[in-house]
């Protein structure tokens, strides 16, 4: 419990604060655990969310759905449906080796927007099954990407989770909807942020 003490005096110009801190709690940093799969949760709920108005919207429209599923902002970037993928990529596989666990493959076979919500589904169910206690010493395992290649990277869970998975993460799921949002979809970042 933490207690804030007040002094004022009155014969001095300055007023003096004291913050004391009770020795029976302590202010604790987050998990890994709470940074990494809610966060994960709730961004892909959003995603859903914002490729579910997308199908909506190529119905109403009578547009092809592979108009958006290619479309991209810009012709050296990844389309769409490769953004969603890489995102679930990225959420499955940080969530994974922060748990210690083997990562799950997915095939990439995905072709239409009811098979992006399935993708996202499966990953939602993979992480929704890591158990806090996977992620106890998470910030502080040495985790390699990319192993035995040119590209190898070693980081701590911490450092990979921070500085390499979220960013990534954030990148592919806010392109996917700047896409949509780009060929009219009406989303917003209400639909963008998801749940929480």
């Amino acid at each position: 419990m933490c207690s804030l003490l007040l002094l004022i005096s009155w014969d001095a110009p300055v007023l003096t604060f004291s913050l004391k801190e009770s020795m029976t709690s302590a202010v604790r940093a987050p998990t890994i655990y709470a940074t990494s799969v809610p966060v994960f949760n709730q961004m892909l709920g959003g995603i859903e969310k914002v490729l579910s108005k997308a199908a909506a919207h190529v119905e109403t429209k009578k547009i092809d759905p592979t108009a958006l599923l290619q479309a991209r902002l810009f012709p050296d970037m990844f389309p769409l449906l490769r953004q969603v993928q890489v995102a679930t990529d990225f959420a499955k596989s940080v969530s994974a080796r922060l748990a210690g666990v083997e990562i799950p493959k997915l095939e990439d076979t995905e072709s239409s927007f009811a098979d992006l919500q399935v993708r996202i589904a499966t990953v939602l169910a993979f992480i929704g099954s890591l158990k806090v206690t996977q992620f106890d010493n998470a910030a502080t395992r040495e985790i390699v990407t990319q192993a035995g290649t040119p590209k190898e990277k070693r980081f701590t869970g911490q450092s990979y989770l921070l500085n390499y998975g979220l960013p990534h993460f954030f990148f592919h799921t806010t392109t996917a909807y700047a896409i949509l949002r780009h060929n009219g979809v009406e989303v917003g970042k209400k639909d963008y942020i998801g749940a929480y």
